[in-house]
């Protein structure tokens, strides 16, 4: 045991190198610290990333005119804190090293491997980038930042740790750099720590950038807590005894502490509240710190003994955590002579997750074991997911920090499935928002939503507690409409997804469509191989895609394309409106004709024909006007072979499961819906907007029969 000892002791010495540098007295806290969680191996790698740290820039000064090592030694130091791995401390040494110094990417490998490469890289600092302005270089930064982020989660919280280490000194800077960092940590920084629950290092970023930005009102702020705690003490010694005194009668061992208020947090309620600074500071705050979680629940009935609970002031982040991952149990409370109490009650783990969240990854492992995968360490995976493919459907790096902003930003609420699953998402969020995230294709198929039983718009936002069920079709497809009204990263990403490939996908539909009728109605996939090769290689296109989507945009004459095809080919075809002399045509959306409606075609600039029913409101402004008028009919043979689309506007009561009914009717009816919207007509009745699909009047009308029979159907209509 002995010899193993004076191994291991011999292990933990300083190299030579590292005993020669100038800088040792600098780096020997950070070496201490590392020691305490690191094994020996571990600790002499991170010595020799401070050796090469410590020489490359050995000729810098930082702007306080100290040796530049000091700054990647304090950031090191921090990230030990947080009880990160050896390859994160060596990184964090060495994270100005490339963008300031002669060593490469190159170097880095070769010396510490892929992985602390890796790391530096993702946060090295992109000021080399050619930019036309500083927003555009700020924007750009940022969000490669949360892109390398995405790979790898140890890059953001190293960035923090620079961070937090750059607010710490900002002094030595001129006062206009100082507030724009200020702002920027304040804007970016801290909502991200805040995002991945390190508690510690927002709240320290929060008062860093308070100071930095309002010096004057944080002096203020800062002297005044300080006159109130002092005046303080007594009542919170007061309660203190008398929680300690009652956990120790009922023999529970806990550790309670006084918390202190935020001078951001007292900043932030008073801009954003209206309030006093005397009322804020009124609430008396402590922290109970306990063993298991059902001692959790034990001790919050023992304090609503203690003092008289208030009305509505409970929350249980056990049960349900917050999105951050953050647990406890939240009550507020009367105390003694009627002053507000607030009671955090958590498990040991729960505190240091609280304060490290999604480092806590780390610090709670177990020697030869795997790191606990902790709930913030879980969120921040999905979050981080969901950020990696919004990046990919934005169009610009402004657009994509938008809604990453609107993602730090945002409160959660909790939405309950019919089965009692919890979804934590967004304040604002919509149906569509719950339904990407119970599942992609529930989100894609989406086409309405009950809530508590009753219909609900889909761009209407839900409230927490709410239990959602979301109605799908297969045949439904995303909506650019929902674009503006939902809030998460995952849906918005997803509908911008189907977006793009739809606009490809449409050039080739209707491209195809445009050759359909050119040809009337012989299919390419009829005509010999030889002969599309031929037309193929007469446009120099590498396939028919390609061919359609030029023939759409107008980039080759529909005609051209058709007389290659099918030289002789004669008048005939298999469409369902007649008389169009072979022009493309669309439905009207407006009036959705079907066969049975009499319908005349409108000839619509840049758009072809559009077939109306013939009593169509919107055709009134063109009938001044014959030459846009084109006189059309139905093939009957045709188009009973097909579906068209049509819609009814359905009144009823509001009654539970009502909705459920009224669609299993079109479904009975062989019918099926496309879209459905519902609003609020008055207390008692709500209106229904149902799109289904009919093969012709006659159908709709057996469909309009099975939703009369509906109890609780008012009135049914069909929309013209």
């Amino acid at each position: 045991m002995g010899a193993d000892s004076d191994t291991g002791a011999d292990a933990m010495q300083p190299s030579a190198q590292v005993l020669g540098s100038p800088n040792l007295h600098y780096y020997i806290h950070l070496r201490e610290a590392v020691s305490s969680y690191l094994s020996p191996e571990n600790v002499q790698a991170i010595d020799r990333a401070f050796v090469m740290a410590d020489q490359a820039h050995s000729k810098q000064r930082r702007a306080s005119g100290e040796p530049y090592i000091i700054h990647p030694i304090a950031v090191a130091s921090i990230v030990a804190q947080m009880h990160l791995d050896a390859e994160s401390v060596q990184a964090a040494l060495l994270h100005d090293v490339v963008e300031d110094t002669e060593l490469t990417d190159k170097d880095l490998q070769d010396n510490f491997g892929l992985a602390v490469k890796n790391l530096v890289e993702g946060v090295t600092k992109l000021d080399k980038l050619a930019f036309h302005n500083y927003r555009e270089a700020q924007t750009e930064n940022f969000r490669k930042m949360i892109l390398a982020m995405t790979q790898d989660i140890r890059v953001i919280l190293i960035k923090l740790a620079d961070r937090t280490h750059n607010m710490r000194t900002l002094g030595a800077l001129r006062p206009d750099k100082r507030k724009r960092i200020a702002r920027e940590t304040l804007d970016i920084f801290a909502p991200i720590a805040n995002r991945l629950g390190i508690s510690d290092i927002k709240s320290e970023l929060e008062e860093l950038g308070l100071a930095a930005l309002y010096p004057q009102r944080y002096r203020v702020l800062k002297a005044a807590v300080s006159r109130a705690s002092n005046n303080r003490r007594e009542i919170i010694s007061g309660i203190l005894k008398q929680i300690r005194d009652r956990l120790t009668e009922v023999d529970i061992p806990a550790r309670v502490l006084g918390r202190e208020k935020h001078i951001y947090s007292i900043y932030r309620k008073m801009v954003r509240k209206e309030l006093q600074f005397s009322e804020i500071m009124d609430v008396y705050a402590f922290r109970i710190i306990l063993k298991d979680v059902d001692t959790c629940y034990r001790v919050l009935g023992q304090m609503h003994n203690l003092f008289k609970p208030r009305p509505g002031g409970f929350k249980d982040y056990i049960a349900i955590p917050k999105i951050n991952g953050y647990q406890s149990l939240h009550t507020s409370l009367i105390g003694p002579h009627g002053v507000p109490v607030e009671l955090q009650i958590r498990t040991e783990f729960m505190d240091q997750v609280a304060a490290r969240g999604v480092a806590a990854h780390w610090a709670y492992k177990e020697k030869g074991s795997e790191p606990v995968s902790t709930t913030s360490q879980r969120n921040a995976q999905v979050w981080l997911k969901n950020i990696n493919d919004l990046q990919k459907s934005s169009e610009n790096s402004s657009e994509f920090i938008n809604d990453v902003k609107t993602d730090l930003f945002s409160d959660a609420i909790y939405i309950f499935t019919p089965e009692g699953k919890i979804y934590d998402l967004p304040k604002g969020a919509t149906p569509v928002d719950f339904a990407y995230a119970v599942h992609t294709d529930i989100g894609a198929h989406c086409i309405g939503a009950v809530v508590n039983h009753r219909s609900f718009p889909l761009s209407h936002k839900l409230q927490s507690g709410q239990t959602v069920e979301i109605i799908t079709n297969p045949n439904a497809r995303p909506n650019a409409i929902w674009l503006s009204s939902v809030v998460t990263s995952k849906a918005r990403s997803k509908i911008r997804q189907y977006l793009k490939g739809l606009r490809a996908q449409e050039c080739e539909l209707i491209g195809r469509r445009l050759l359909l009728n050119a040809l009337h109605g012989r299919h390419i996939e009829d005509i010999p191989k030889e002969t599309v090769d031929k037309v193929l290689k007469q446009f120099n296109k590498p396939d028919l895609k390609s061919l359609f989507a030029d023939v759409a945009m107008g980039n080759i004459l529909t005609v051209s394309v058709a007389a290659m095809l099918a030289p002789d080919e004669t008048e005939g075809g298999n469409l369902p409106v007649t008389g169009t002399g072979g022009v493309p045509y669309v439905f009207a959306q407006c009036c959705m004709p079907i066969p049975g409606d009499e319908i005349i075609a409108h000839v619509a600039s840049g758009r072809g024909l559009v077939i109306h029913s013939k009593n169509c409101p919107n055709l009134r402004a063109t009938e001044k006007d014959p030459s846009k008028l084109l006189k059309v009919g139905w093939d009957l043979a045709v188009a009973s072979a097909q579906t068209f689309n049509t819609c009814i506007i359905v009144e009823h009561g509001r009654r539970q499961g009502i909705m459920t009914e009224i669609l299993n009717a079109v479904d009975m009816a062989s019918s099926s819906v496309q879209n459905i919207s519902s609003e609020q007509k008055d207390d008692q009745t709500s209106l229904m907007k149902l799109i289904i699909t009919v093969r012709d009047r006659l159908h709709l009308a057996g469909v309009m029969k099975r939703i009369k029979a509906v109890p609780g159907v008012v009135r049914i209509a069909r929309r013209r």
